[in-house]
């Protein structure tokens, strides 16, 4: 099987390139970024199945002929409400198996509109397979799975936890802080009520950790909210969570009030978001065992009958504190999308047309395992035991 990685050099993309290199039944992989010179020279880190080419991703027709000569793409080319949507239309097009770390709601509602498509040219596209989204839907479906009945599904991150990236091929501006300066921006979706709402981001709400307490937090613009109701129209309740450090909010909110106030234009201010990101140090200390984890989904529901709610969140010490020696949002995100690749490849996704990681194609513990031991064999974990890494509570 011959992958196309779009991005791979890049600050997610070269983490799900180096996990790529460790499955044998790959046959050959493109690493593509705007910058040849970049891309070649992190190819030659690998062995020979690997060659580096730019590629401009908006130069529809150069990205077709090199898709053509391929069978998946693993695509980590953000800002994704900019580039997803049309990246996967051609994937489609030229019938290659298609994953991405789409972390946009909005393009997110769309690509899954191409779900037909898919399944006409007998293409599986996942969208949204890094860690959030990604591992978060798969802790949500874990919990989910719990209960008898779930109404409310609530999926969070710790935004105070990411360790930046010590390289990537990408220069200037984050394409994630662009991500996140949109999401915190405008009007979000959510769902309440089993309707879909738009409402202000950053919103501040109290919920209850089945285990851990209750915690302030607020509302921010991810797939999640929107994904879960679409693959389970019987939920009420879907939301999207963020928490962290007090100057975490505190710098979210004062960047988007000078965006709103029209005092700095978006690209000035992720561009400040990108530096900020830089100059952070990490909190290194052992998180409190009452405090949210870095990573988590909570469903609320029921269990033989009774009033139940279930919290699956990762943990472990790279989870619930970035570290020095712990896991990079980068190789949190990009690794998962290589083992997405994997699973198609040894037949554990089977499943065609386009869907998100927590509709039920995927077996959520099955492909954590997985993960995990990709993030232990990248050096960027102690464990990659599942219970050491997973953690279930339950409250019934």
């Amino acid at each position: 099987m011959k992958v196309l990685a779009l991005g791979g050099s890049g600050g997610m993309g070269r983490f799900s390139s180096f996990a790529i290199s460790n499955y044998p039944n790959i046959t050959k992989v493109t690493i593509a970024d705007l910058n040849e010179n970049n891309a070649k020279e992190f190819s030659n880190l690998f062995d020979d199945r690997f060659t580096g080419i730019g590629l401009d991703v908006t130069d529809k027709e150069h990205l077709e002929k090199i898709m053509s000569d391929h069978d998946i793409v693993l695509n980590t080319t953000g800002p994704f409400f900019k580039f997803g949507l049309s990246i996967l239309k051609s994937a489609i097009k030229c019938k290659c198996h298609y994953f991405d770390i789409c972390d946009d709601w909005e393009p997110t509602e769309e690509m899954l509109k191409l779900n037909d498509e898919a399944l006409k040219n007998e293409i599986t596209a996942i969208v949204g397979l890094g860690a959030s989204p990604g591992i978060s839907n798969l802790l949500g479906l874990k919990a989910m799975n719990e209960l008898d009945k779930t109404e409310s599904i609530i999926t969070g991150w710790d935004v105070s936890s990411a360790k930046p990236e010590d390289e990537s091929s990408q220069k200037g501006t984050n394409a994630a802080m662009e991500h996140g300066l949109q999401q915190i921006s405008g009007e979000i979706k959510v769902y309440k009520d089993k309707k879909y709402k738009l409402t202000k981001p950053l919103e501040k709400i109290k919920i209850h950790y089945p285990g851990r307490g209750n915690h302030n937090v607020f509302i921010f613009g991810h797939p999640e909210a929107l994904t879960f109701p679409y693959n389970y129209p019987h939920l009420h309740e879907s939301i999207n969570l963020a928490h962290g450090g007090d100057i975490d909010s505190w710098l979210l909110k004062g960047i988007l009030g000078l965006v709103n106030r029209g005092l700095v234009s978006r690209a000035r201010a992720a561009a400040l978001l990108t530096w900020f990101e830089g100059q952070r140090v990490l909190d290194v200390e052992e998180a409190n065992a009452d405090s949210l984890p870095a990573m988590y989904g909570v469903a609320i529901g029921a269990k033989d009958a009774e009033p139940a709610s279930v919290g699956a969140a990762w943990i472990g010490e790279a989870a619930d504190r970035g570290t020095e020696t712990g896991l990079s949002m980068g190789a949190a995100t990009g690794i998962p999308l290589a083992c997405g690749a994997q699973f198609l490849l040894d037949g554990r996704i089977e499943q065609k047309g386009v869907f998100t990681p927590e509709a039920g194609h995927i077996d959520p513990l099955e492909f954590l395992t997985e993960v995990f031991s990709q993030y232990e064999a990248s050096g960027k974990l102690a464990s990659g035991a599942l219970e050491d890494n997973v953690r279930i509570s339950r409250s019934w």
